[in-house]
């Protein structure tokens, strides 16, 4: 097996120094084996090949996307240092999905593009500037904006490794990656509107339902769509009058929509309506307003933000 691609990959993507977590999950018994260490102690050849020997034999080869704080033991998302990619998971329609991406004004060019398996992909941008929360969003924006996986918006991610099978087909497939440069991008090279942020607000609904004071413009937002909703007013007529209200912010619309959705999903999960009504119900409201797949690929991902949002509530 050819380890130059591993090599390469990794070394573009950390210093030498960094700490990085390598994952290891084997298809046949769905073994589970986490290496924490340096990229040097990676690179080395003697590591690789070690790698190389385990996904002969079935294991798949991942990197988390983000290097760890120095000294860490485990992949949690406490352990992340810094937010060093930016990533969508392209796994419908991939071809179609990576060149509109390619093609759109609202995203810059990006650093690699994994070919992960057939007409699957994965697409990297190196970012500097961006803190855990404006990652998280602009992932979901991401997911939205070009049908990626909903899923896939955690900090602690995880890549396949260019060089290395994919091992869930028969034959194999050889993961490899395309590269376009090694600029690194900062936020204001994303012009794609983020979500709004629903687990602050959410964290604080009763607070700011209830008890006056101060609080921000996005937080009264989330409490008078939640009221409005709990009311039953119509949710398009909350939706246009939101947008009027916010054109302070990059596309009103986008705004409106995400948060009279997310506060509708809430408020469904919250009545006991199942999860796949949720995502259908979504879907039937965008229908006209968003392409199928999109609408489609959003609905689900709201609903899997909305139900995070409700167990974090419960456990706190």
């Amino acid at each position: 097996m050819n380890l130059k691609p591993a090599q390469e990959f990794l070394t573009r993507c950390f210093a030498p120094e960094e700490t990085i977590a390598l994952l290891l999950r084997s298809e046949a018994t769905a073994k589970v084996t986490q290496r924490i260490v340096t990229v040097k102690q990676a690179i080395a050849p003697r590591y690789l090949g070690w790698l190389a020997y385990e996904n002969t034999n079935g294991a798949n080869i991942y990197v988390a996307a983000n290097p760890l704080r120095p000294g860490s033991r485990k992949r949690t998302k406490e352990s992340i240092a810094s937010v060093r990619h930016l990533y969508i998971d392209i796994d419908k329609d991939g071809d179609a999905r990576v060149a509109a991406l390619r093609a759109s004004d609202e995203v810059p060019a990006p650093n690699a593009i994994l070919s992960t398996s057939p007409c699957k992909y994965q697409v990297l941008w190196r970012v500097d500037g961006f803190d855990f929360e404006q990652q998280e969003e602009m992932l979901k924006a991401f997911a939205i904006k070009f049908g990626g996986d909903p899923a896939c918006t955690d900090r602690n991610r995880v890549l396949r490794i260019p060089g290395f099978l994919n091992c869930k087909y028969d034959p194999a497939h050889l993961v490899s990656a395309e590269y376009f440069g090694d600029s690194v991008r900062k936020p204001e090279d994303f012009p794609l509107p983020m979500a709004p942020l629903e687990l602050a607000l959410s964290e604080r609904l009763h607070l700011t339902l209830k008890k006056p004071g101060k609080h921000s413009t996005s937080e009264s937002d989330w409490a008078w769509v939640s009221q409005g909703l709990a009311d039953g007013r119509d949710a398009a007529k909350l939706t246009n009058e939101l947008a009027s209200r916010r054109s302070d912010k990059p596309n009103p619309l986008y705004y409106a929509q995400r948060t009279v959705d997310v506060a509708s999903a809430r408020l469904w999960m919250l009545e006991g309506v199942p999860h796949d009504d949720i995502v259908t119900m979504l879907e039937s409201r965008r229908r006209f307003e968003i392409s199928t797949t999109l609408c489609s690929a959003r609905a689900r991902e709201i609903t899997a933000t909305v139900t995070r949002m409700i167990a974090r509530k419960r456990i706190a």
